[in-house]
């Protein structure tokens, strides 16, 4: 056997175990990617559901009560609005979800006025569909919270992965994805007046 062959043979080994390492980081940022995008799915799930709950509940409110137009305008124009605002998981940067999340806060604080002004409507109070209706909206609340936060997760995991060393010398066309932040207020107390 020739002598030559065996330092080729070890450089082709360590070029093909590179070449595998390589590819596995590349694959695993991808499954990164895709596990964000997914998170922000079950987002953007959460809050077309309470998008389409608002639709019913101000027909109840209308239908049960002789109720102040300028809140239940302000609600469909706040919903209108945040449905118009649409991101790119892909390609988000904080702007975009600073402007997206703005605008479900602004859904968030009309809810929050129509639901404070209804306190002024005994028999819609006592009304079941009314009743059943705050009951789904306080539910999906609570699921928008729990996608937030599981989209938070998961960008936590991927910006961990492609920044850290030596991924991010492979990883160089994926970018580092922004967090959910709370919205402007949000730390102070909800002030409810009756």
């Amino acid at each position: 056997m020739k002598k030559w062959l065996i330092p080729v043979g070890i450089i082709v080994v360590l070029v093909a175990i590179i070449a595998f390492w390589s590819i596995g980081i590349k694959n695993s940022g991808l499954k990164y990617s895709q596990a964000v995008n997914k998170e922000w799915g079950n987002v953007q799930t959460a809050y077309q559901r309470r998008n389409d709950l608002i639709g019913n509940l101000v027909n109840t409110v209308k239908g049960a009560a002789d109720f102040e137009k300028g809140t239940l305008t302000a609600v469909i124009e706040a919903r209108a609005k945040a449905t118009s605002v649409t991101i790119d998981p892909s390609n988000v940067t904080p702007e975009q979800l600073a402007q997206f999340n703005q605008a479900q806060s602004g859904v968030s604080s009309s809810l929050s006025r129509l639901l404070v002004s209804v306190e002024q409507y005994p028999t819609l109070k006592a009304n079941e569909n009314f009743l059943k209706l705050q009951d789904e909206l306080a539910s999906t609340e609570n699921q928008i919270l729990t996608a937030r936060t599981r989209f938070n997760e998961s960008v936590q995991e991927y910006n961990g992965y492609i920044l850290s060393i030596p991924n991010k010398w492979f990883l160089g066309e994926y970018k580092e994805k922004p967090y959910f932040e709370a919205s402007t207020g949000a730390d102070k107390p909800v002030e409810v007046k009756f």
